[in-house]
């Protein structure tokens, strides 16, 4: 009877968490559409709302890496000073995984429609802090 209650109650667990992380990779690529408008409507202090304000904060890009919320969004500034550089953003999700309750894994491209178009790939770990996602690592090229 125990080993049926363990088998039922692991199932069930399974089960559970997979719904939960469902939900929560919902919540995360919502946060990832919100993040497109307000890039599309020139809004960087607002895209990066999604990051966590942290000097832990890591971007990863092709000068190296990046520590902390301020010099990430001082260099998106310095990169994008005006609506036109800014072009018109959009994410292609890959691959959405939930490694945990608290961490989520994804795989993506980014495409900047302008005058001469650019993108490229990222990979972005998301971590729920104080009940809130985050983006802690961006690894964009």
């Amino acid at each position: 009877m125990q080993k049926l209650f363990l088998v039922f109650y692991l199932l069930y667990s399974g089960f559970v968490f997979s719904q939960k992380s469902t939900l929560d990779i919902d919540v995360v690529l919502n946060q990832m559409k919100a993040q497109e408008s307000s890039w599309n409507e020139g809004k960087i202090e607002s895209f990066m709302n999604y990051y966590w304000k942290s000097d832990s904060l890591k971007f990863i890009g092709k000068k190296g890496i990046t520590y902390g919320w301020q010099q990430t969004l001082d260099n998106y500034l310095k990169s994008y000073p005006d609506k036109a550089t800014m072009g018109t953003l959009k994410f292609g999700i890959k691959e959405a995984t939930q490694l945990s309750p608290e961490s989520i894994y994804i795989i993506g491209s980014w495409e900047l429609q302008k005058e001469k178009p650019v993108g490229g790939y990222f990979t972005l770990l998301w971590k729920k802090i104080d009940g809130k996602w985050v983006i802690v690592a961006d690894h964009t090229s």
